[in-house]
């Protein structure tokens, strides 16, 4: 936890070690507003840190986020958070300049939470055998909603089908990471375990970036998360037609409501995915997990996994 130690005023952190002493594996989020108390966010539960979080506190921490020169996180600032060492995210708000609908700049940032990463290797190692016929793989839509691993098990599909875990012969992985939360990359460089022959765009529009992967690094699969908007789904339905494979995400709470979305229904008129996996919380540390054929068959009877 150095990376996101090092982020806080010492009176911070000396609480922060204090209060949740053996229990990292357990916290999620560290939240923290101006004027306000400090917050920690459990898997099950939230503590309350009884010291005020100041204006002091705010320069601080911020100086620490971008290394003494915000001006070379502007792009960040604009999306509203920013990757740091060892994959942890910090989330940003506060007052938002806008030039024609779009922002401009992200000033006077008084909310921050930090989200702290987890991987989990090897959560998806027993379903890979679902997701192929043979050698080949099929394209997958994951669903879930907010919260249920999502982006933890598209990031550890891709590097099993990367080293081809289990004697599967190994597969070129290119993921399009347009919020650097899949390999959560630090100046271009994977903070996160995403297989031997995997290649990351980072930080670029999925649009652009799905074309750009195919054209420079010639993927076997593409692995892209949060797909919705039409121009999303218009570049899958490229990728798809140049030969390539895609796994992705997509928030949701089951395969009929997605269904049901017009900005994805071309997807289900042309019977892009063969597999869909769906992730629904069970509990606070438990996931279940179902697994769909494009024909509405369940492959798997709630098998659960842990977040």
């Amino acid at each position: 936890m150095d990376e996101i130690l090092r982020l806080l005023p010492e009176r911070i952190k000396q609480a922060v070690l204090s209060q949740v002493a053996d229990r990292w594996n357990d916290l999620q989020e560290i939240r923290l507003r101006l004027g306000k108390p400090i917050e920690l966010n459990f898997h099950y539960f939230i503590e309350w840190i009884n010291i005020i979080f100041t204006e002091k506190d705010s320069v601080f921490l911020l100086s620490q986020i971008s290394e003494h020169s915000l001006y070379r996180l502007e792009d960040e600032l604009r999306e509203g958070y920013i990757t740091i060492s060892g994959g942890h995210r910090v989330g940003l708000a506060g007052e938002v300049n806008t030039v024609q609908g779009s922002v401009k700049q992200l000033k006077h940032i008084t909310f921050f939470n930090i989200r702290i990463a987890r991987e989990i290797v090897g959560i998806a190692t027993p379903f890979i055998s679902y997701l192929q016929d043979d050698s080949l793989y099929f394209n997958t839509l994951i669903i879930g909603p907010p919260q249920t691993g999502k982006t933890t098990f598209i990031r550890d599909i891709s590097r099993a089908i990367s080293d081809g875990e289990g004697g599967r012969a190994p597969k070129k992985v290119g993921i399009i990471d347009e919020r650097s939360e899949i390999a959560a990359c630090v100046n271009g460089i994977p903070q996160h375990q995403i297989g031997s022959r995997t290649d990351v765009m980072d930080a670029c529009p999925k649009v652009a970036g799905m074309m750009m992967m195919i054209r420079s690094m010639s993927p076997d699969i593409l692995v892209v998360d949060e797909i919705g908007k039409q121009e999303d789904v218009d570049a899958l339905i490229e990728a798809i037609l140049s030969g390539v494979t895609v796994i992705c995400t997509v928030h949701g709470y089951s395969l009929d409501e997605i269904k049901k979305r017009p900005s994805l229904s071309i997807l289900f008129q042309h019977h892009v995915f063969q597999r869909f996996i769906i992730l629904q919380k069970n509990g606070d540390l438990f996931f279940n997990i179902e697994i769909v054929d494009e024909n509405g068959r369940r492959l798997t009877s709630n098998l659960v996994g842990k977040r």
